[in-house]
């Protein structure tokens, strides 16, 4: 086998959101997903995705620059590579180029979709091969209002597609959240499973007094309560183990899942492949995780179907997923972007049995979508 990457186009799409998402570092209303063709001169098409949440109120890179980096810099230097050697493409990409984790994760994505099809087997099969053909999945709720989310969470759970629920909170006072909280937790009672994402708005003082009455109350997990800086506040914290901790922002691949182990300064680490860097530095997460007895949870950047799916792919290949994902992202957005939808059912995101990433993109829906009106950024030889 022989073939060269041909060019790279970024795409920008914006996508309505179905109800405001609500973070304690901002409110989504939309979101921008950031979509990555790469062309091969076998042609074979590979897709990938490095969305990210709330332009620059996450993390250091936004959809914009994303898009501006991919087609300044990283396009340009895989241009010509020999496209069935995706390691040595993204060896090349990190050795020179520095961040850019997402657009990183997007090139990597492209590139494995790309040969996995090119050998004729699921993207999975890449990375050791399932255990599983699907993955279950948690919703979240985070509409900040009490009655309403409740009311979200009994839909769900009459549909039989989620059972578990992830609340976003931290934008308001503690005592506040923990009430928000707890009646949640008691109006559905032991019918589902209720877990926490602060998204690291609470000091030490206001995790130990949430975490206090969340004991209490049976709600199941506490997701990066304190500043991702703060290592040793979050290893205090799990030693306390009032409530599970889960570490997420504090962990931006493989260096920090062993810094993060070493310490044992979390219970749990939610495994992001874009927050990884890609696929492989998320797979190599999953492995000291699992090493230091650490469990494992599949997190999700509100990534469309692509991105979704490039995780789901990776996850069903644990041999442990304690947790379960979080991989909802397309089910929050007005607009399907693929010709046949995933599939979500009975609590699980089910994973398909084609090449690659096993989906086909609905192109034309996409340009009317994206941001720009003509084709977009593109680097070809």
């Amino acid at each position: 086998m022989h073939a060269k990457i041909q060019a790279v186009e970024t795409i920008l799409v914006d996508v309505p959101t179905i109800r405001p998402h609500r973070l304690s570092v901002a409110t989504m209303n939309c979101q921008t997903l950031v979509l990555v063709r790469i062309r091969c001169s076998d042609g074979i098409e590979g897709l990938g995705e490095g969305t990210t949440i709330g332009g620059l109120a996450y993390g250091e890179e936004s959809p914009e620059s994303i898009k501006v980096n991919i087609d300044t810099y990283f396009a340009p230097m895989i241009v010509g590579m020999d496209a069935t050697r995706p390691g040595s493409v993204m060896a090349r990409l990190r050795a020179t180029l520095q961040g850019n984790r997402f657009a990183k994760c997007a090139i990597e994505t492209a590139l494995f979709d790309a040969q996995a099809q090119r050998i004729g087997v699921p993207l999975s099969e890449l990375f050791g091969g399932r255990v599983t053909d699907k993955v279950e999945v948690a919703w979240t709720l985070a509409s900040g209002d009490t009655a309403r989310d409740i009311d979200e969470a009994e839909q769900m759970l009459e549909a039989r597609r989620h059972r578990v629920f992830k609340l976003k909170i931290g934008s308001r006072a503690v005592a506040d959240d923990v009430r928000h909280v707890i009646a949640i937790k008691t109006a559905l009672g032991d019918r589902a499973e209720v877990r926490v994402d602060v998204n690291q708005a609470w000091n030490e003082t206001e995790s130990i007094f949430a975490a206090t009455r969340f004991r209490e109350a049976q709600i199941a997990l506490i997701e990066q309560p304190v500043d991702a800086k703060n290592r040793a506040g979050l290893e205090r914290l799990a030693r306390l183990s009032l409530v599970p901790i889960m570490a997420d922002e504090a962990l931006h691949g493989p260096a920090d899942a062993f810094t993060i182990a070493s310490a044992r300064a979390a219970d749990v680490f939610a495994v992001k492949v874009a927050q990884s860097g890609g696929l492989t530095g998320a797979a190599q997460v999953a492995g000291i995780a699992l090493a230091a007895n650490i469990d494992l949870y599949g997190g999700t950047m509100l990534e469309g179907a692509i991105g979704t799916m490039a995780s789901a792919q990776l996850f069903s290949t644990f041999a442990e997923l304690k947790w379960g994902t979080e991989l909802f992202g397309p089910l929050l957005l007005t607009q399907e972007i693929l010709t046949e939808p995933l599939r979500y059912a009975d609590y699980a995101l089910h994973l398909p049995q084609g090449k690659g990433l096993g989906i086909a993109l609905d192109w034309e829906r996409i340009d009317r979508l994206r941001r720009d009106t003509t084709r977009g950024a593109s680097v070809a030889v």
